[in-house]
């Protein structure tokens, strides 16, 4: 089984679809099962796609616009032979200009749900945030994947709300489960993470768990959201039930065997 998680910051990147090009390459390479997108964005004013290929939409789909960051990928694989389920759930305006979201992509079809885990509902503000949950199946194995874009760390209305609302909705999903994102919580800060780590869903972290690593880090200097940073930071993640052996965790674009593509590095790891 081979996982994917990147936070894309797409259309705020130069040369952007140069860049989506590179993603599609990356993906076609290595045929991963399973892909999570965070900063999945489309333009507020661009129009709406009707009945979009494979696209598996939640309870309450917001709509998805031409130039949908996931739909112009699954497009682009699909002309490659490469076909892909998806679903995106919104989040909320990012920069002003874009319905921001989150995204799956399975080889299997999905069951989607998006979940409000944020105490704010405002779809304009952007403390608002969604957990996208999909069932799917990697080969005969059926799992319980999400997409996650959290909140920075406070006690009462950022990521630990949100992540006892994830955990709260995630009890009644079958396992495995494989939880991937952006989770803006440093493995060093220990705050947040532990959070996770002591969770009563009983997560293994990818990297601790491996086998074998190449690379640590998602983010290695100031970004959005983190402007003061100077520090190498993960705070991107892919949690397991334990019961999936994590051979090989291994940081992409990170501009060593492949480009840049975001201000986030994405992660990739190999599953038993």
């Amino acid at each position: 089984m081979k996982l994917l998680t990147l936070n894309t910051h797409s259309w705020m990147e130069e040369q952007p679809l140069e860049k989506l090009q590179q993603l599609v390459k990356q993906i076609l390479e290595d045929d991963y099962d399973l892909i999570a997108l965070q900063e999945v964005n489309q333009r507020i004013d661009s129009r709406s796609v009707i009945d979009p290929p494979n696209f598996h939409p939640t309870n309450d789909q917001f709509a998805v616009h031409e130039d949908n960051f996931a739909y112009l990928l699954v497009q682009q694989l699909a002309e490659q032979h490469a076909i892909y389920h998806w679903s995106w759930a919104y989040n909320h305006i990012g920069y002003d200009l874009y319905h921001e979201g989150v995204a799956l992509l399975s080889k299997q079809p999905i069951k989607p749900e998006a979940v409000l885990v944020s105490k704010e509902q405002n779809p304009t503000d952007y403390r608002r945030r969604v957990v996208l949950l999909g069932q799917t199946s990697v080969g005969e194995l059926p799992i319980t994947a999400a997409s996650c874009h959290y909140s920075w760390w406070t006690e009462t209305d950022g990521f630990a709300y949100e992540w006892q609302q994830t955990e709260a909705t995630l009890k009644h999903y079958p396992l495995p489960l494989i939880i991937m994102g952006d989770f803006n919580n440093p493995a060093a800060a220990k705050t947040g993470y532990q959070l996770v780590c002591n969770s009563e869903l009983d997560l293994q972290d990818s990297f601790s768990s491996a086998k074998e690593t190449t690379g640590e880090f998602t983010v290695e200097k100031a970004i959005d959201g983190w402007g003061e940073n100077q520090e190498k930071l993960r705070i991107d993640y892919i949690f397991t039930s334990p019961e999936l052996t994590i051979n090989h965790y291994h940081v992409l674009f990170d501009g060593k065997q492949t480009p840049i593509i975001s201000d986030h590095f994405g992660i990739a790891v190999t599953v038993d």
